[in-house]
């Protein structure tokens, strides 16, 4: 942890330097591909829609409260799904409080109906009176899906007019707009290259890390606007300005990122391993794969092209001639900043490369010639004997005010 701490201390301090903004075109690439992918998914394997937005079938079987449990759920799940129906390979078995056990399916048959439920008896050994089945519609589903859309609609409005209204930045208001679809279209894309089935926990997965992309994006750009505040005093540019502000917050962002991931990981490796069907590794996977979305994107896209939209304001393109000014500067004249700055001071990053060059050598005075004895100067021959000088005896002026002089004491 020494050296992680060391780096980061580095990194706060402009020692090191990654080059986000420089590499912004890298960026962009990784970023398109990924999204491509997400986006082939989406439209060839499309989505596993659950019963809540196709309908299905729900059967309640009643039990003691001592059979309630994720024991009895496990063995119905197997139950089930091994009677061969179509419709049932994938059930959703819940506990429903303390008296009944819940088994969702897809539309079946009276015939399939009937092997579903005698699974149901022989695994349970409730009676026939204890199972009742019933119809689930799709309109419960198509009503989440609405009030969802709507709710995001509201939620990306509010958002864009409190980044405006307290960066005082449009285009801030932008690039985080850019990197939250960013991170819901890949989310919503290996959800459906995984192949788990869309429930309202997928819906709930999906909004709640539009929060969580928007709070690292937002601690990023508040770093950028403090870096940015005064460009020349720090005589640097606003891209030097920014990619120090991205390396500033690097550790805080994966440090944030690791505490968030590790938990959803576990929750995600028990509902999908052990837990099997469920809506709890919907929830988990939504959490896991846009968390990850947000941290790259806050890092790798937002900053980046924040910076590419602003480089054409005036202001922005001023600072930027006057950089490359002193660079030219300083490279006709390697003496030209020796007095203003130590001989041991470590030089800024390249903003190009990020890399930190090797501090100039102090410069060094060429040796003095040996002096030549017997030449030189000589002193001039007197032409006559000093003689005592007729101002030698005048009274000098003494520190007196003029009322005083004259006056004897």
């Amino acid at each position: 942890m020494g050296a992680f701490s060391r780096l980061g201390n580095d990194l706060y301090t402009g020692r090191r330097s990654i080059d986000f903004v420089g590499r912004r075109w890298l960026w962009y690439a990784t970023s398109a591909l990924i999204v491509a992918v997400a986006v082939l998914g989406m439209t060839t394997k499309g989505f596993n829609m659950g019963i809540e937005f196709t309908g299905g079938a729900e059967y309640r079987v009643t039990l003691p409260a001592s059979q309630v449990n994720q024991d009895t759920a496990d063995e119905v799940r197997q139950a089930v799904a091994g009677t061969g129906v179509e419709g049932a390979t994938s059930p959703v078995v819940t506990t429903s409080g303390e008296e009944a056990i819940l088994v969702q399916t897809e539309p079946l048959n009276d015939h399939e109906s009937k092997e579903v439920v005698d699974a149901l008896l022989a695994t349970t050994g409730a009676s026939a009176g204890d199972i009742s089945q019933t119809e689930i519609g799709p309109s419960w589903g198509r009503e989440v899906a609405e009030r969802s859309l709507i709710g995001l609609a509201v939620f990306l409005v509010l958002v864009v007019l409190f980044i405006w209204a307290y960066f005082r930045e449009w285009k801030m208001s932008v690039a985080a707009m850019v990197a939250l679809a960013h991170d819901v279209l890949i989310t919503v894309g290996v959800y459906a290259l995984s192949g788990f089935e869309v429930t309202p926990a997928t819906v709930t997965g999906v909004l709640t890390i539009l929060g969580f992309s928007l709070y690292d994006t937002v601690v990023v750009f508040d770093k950028v606007r403090e870096n940015t505040a005064e460009l020349r005093k720090t005589k640097m540019t606003y891209a030097e300005s920014a990619n120090l502000a991205v390396n500033q917050t690097l550790v805080r962002s994966i440090n944030t990122s690791l505490v968030a991931l590790i938990p959803v990981a576990a929750i995600l490796y028990v509902g999908a391993v052990q837990l099997g069907s469920g809506s709890l590794k919907d929830l988990a996977l939504a959490l896991f794969v846009g968390m990850a979305a947000g941290a790259y994107s806050s890092i790798f896209i937002a900053t980046p092209l924040l910076v590419h939209m602003k480089q054409n304001e005036p202001d922005i393109a001023l600072t930027e001639r006057r950089a490359a000014a002193r660079r030219r500067e300083a490279a006709a004249d390697r003496y030209a900043h020796v007095g203003g700055a130590r001989a041991d001071a470590t030089p800024p990053p390249d903003p190009r490369t990020g890399a930190t060059p090797r501090p100039p050598k102090a410069p060094v005075a060429p040796p003095r010639k040996p002096e030549a004895v017997g030449k030189g100067r000589v002193v001039p021959k007197a032409h006559a004997p000093l003689q005592k000088s007729g101002a030698a005896g005048r009274v000098q002026p003494v520190r007196k005010p003029r009322s005083q002089r004259g006056k004897k004491k």
